[in-house]
């Protein structure tokens, strides 16, 4: 329980707080409308944003690239033949 207080508190980035009004504002939408797979959608959104898992907690983000030389490369010196 602990745990979770704790991700709740912390860690807030731009993308967690729109995520989560962006879930507010589609739960608004489709109550308004009806919609109950809307709804849904909605609590889902808030929910990411709010407990800081999927792609609101920045876990999308591309790994860093690794440098492909091999770490025992030698350098080459060529010799021009007339």
């Amino acid at each position: 329980m602990y745990q979770i207080l704790q991700r709740v508190k912390t860690g807030w980035t731009f993308t967690r707080g729109l995520y989560v009004v962006m879930g507010a504002i589609i739960i608004i939408q489709a109550t308004m409308a009806g919609q109950w797979v809307g709804m849904f959608l909605g609590i889902y959104f808030l929910s990411m944003g709010v407990f800081a898992f999927g792609c609101a907690g920045g876990n999308c983000a591309m790994p860093p690239v690794k440098n492909n030389a091999a770490p025992n490369t030698v350098d080459v010196t060529y010799e021009e033949i007339k």
